[in-house]
């Protein structure tokens, strides 16, 4: 059973006090003790901040159907190949994508499933796309190739 304990608010006076009321004590220690480092939560921010950006998600979700060129990119998301460089550059310092190059010409892909997941569950969540759509399924199935 939870110890449950109703600590009186009062006002915020000093750094460490507090004016929130803790209702359950034992929950508030396990989630606090499972967030995560400071750097951590600054690093997920950016990441976010970056996915805040439509002509950069453009520029994702045209990546869920695989590796693309900067003018394939270009000519799909309806931005100039500048912007797109632009975009792929912050997305490439954020480990959100990955280059691989191939003599002059540069190809990038999203850099891992994870990232191919958040992009999948938010498109989910908005209604857009089914749910684990992805192009590695065999098109004879039906899903999205």
């Amino acid at each position: 059973m939870n110890d449950r304990a109703d600590v009186v608010a009062k006002p915020l006076t000093g750094i460490g006090d507090c004016s929130v009321r803790i209702v359950d004590r034992d929950r508030v220690a396990v989630v606090a003790a499972s967030m995560p480092a400071e750097n951590d939560v600054a690093e997920l921010a950016d990441v976010f901040g970056l996915l805040a950006d439509p002509g950069r998600l453009r520029v994702l979700v045209a990546l869920l159907e695989g590796e693309m060129c900067v003018c394939d990119l270009a000519a799909v998301s309806g931005a100039s190949e500048s912007a797109v460089s632009h975009h792929l550059r912050l997305l490439r310092a954020h480990r959100v994508v990955h280059v691989r190059r191939k003599g002059r010409m540069a190809y990038y892909r999203l850099a891992d499933a994870h990232v191919r997941m958040l992009l999948d569950v938010a498109l989910t969540h908005i209604g857009h796309a089914p749910a684990a759509a992805h192009p590695e399924h065999d098109p004879s199935s039906g899903e999205r190739s």
